[in-house]
């Protein structure tokens, strides 16, 4: 079963893929760590989609938006990141992150090559001492967002190679791996930056959907299913 990456649907369409689901007596969950709909057969899975960060589904799917919404995002590549804090839909404070850790021609971070090449020269100290401080200045700045706001939603796009060192950061993030309102952005995120957040925050209060052939073929969804793998292979990178 091959699909695309996710595509935006209107709050009309999936009101409507609701409605059609119902009629055809499809299996419809709600899978809360992933803050996803998913509609399947009895054998397989047809749509899932990606439910807006503001509101909240009944038992039906039927979304209510939150009265009082506060939510932090942190994105985080090799020597850049951000982070943003947003209530009821409003960013009220953002801060861009930079750090020393690409060696340079090789465009490989201090971490990778730290891995296989030790961190005896000078270059390599400066690289390893500027990544530990570019933790914790972003973990610093998550933690006010926990001490001054009622956080109810974390958001965070994180490489793989960076995510054990982000954990581990001294301050730690004021979150845990497992927390239930922390959610993987389900985007691809290329380079962390103000246009960045403000993007991804807008794509995380629409609707995208997830839609497998046969789901395609049961609501008659018109969309791109074998899209060109370069973004879905990227996004592996990400948490």
């Amino acid at each position: 079963m091959k699909t695309g990456n996710p595509i935006k649907i209107s709050e009309a369409r999936y009101q409507k893929i609701l409605t059609e689901s119902g009629e055809l007596e499809l299996v419809e969950a709600y899978i809360p760590k992933k803050h996803q709909w998913q509609i399947s057969s009895s054998t397989d899975w047809l749509v899932r989609i990606n439910l807006p960060w503001d509101s909240v589904p009944d038992e039906n799917g039927r979304l209510k938006k939150k009265d009082d919404h506060h939510l932090a995002l942190v994105m985080i590549r090799a020597g850049i990141a951000t982070t943003g804090y947003f209530h009821n839909g409003v960013m009220l404070d953002h801060k861009v992150f930079r750090a020393y850790m690409v060696r340079q021609k090789q465009g490989k971070s201090q971490i990778k090559y730290l891995k296989t090449k030790g961190k005896s020269r000078a270059g390599s100290r400066v690289r390893l001492g500027e990544t530990e401080e570019f933790f914790r200045e972003i973990n610093h700045r998550l933690l006010s967002y926990d001490k001054e706001y009622p956080i109810d939603t974390w958001g965070i796009s994180c490489a793989k190679t960076l995510f054990p060192y982000f954990f581990s950061s001294q301050p730690p993030p004021p979150f845990s791996k497992n927390q239930a309102n922390l959610f993987s952005i389900p985007f691809h995120v290329q380079h962390p930056g103000l246009e960045t957040l403000e993007l991804m925050h807008k794509k995380l209060n629409q609707f995208h959907g997830l839609i497998s052939e046969s789901g395609a073929a049961f609501f008659d969804l018109s969309v791109k299913l074998d899209q060109t793998n370069s973004d879905e292979n990227e996004s592996n990178e990400d948490w």
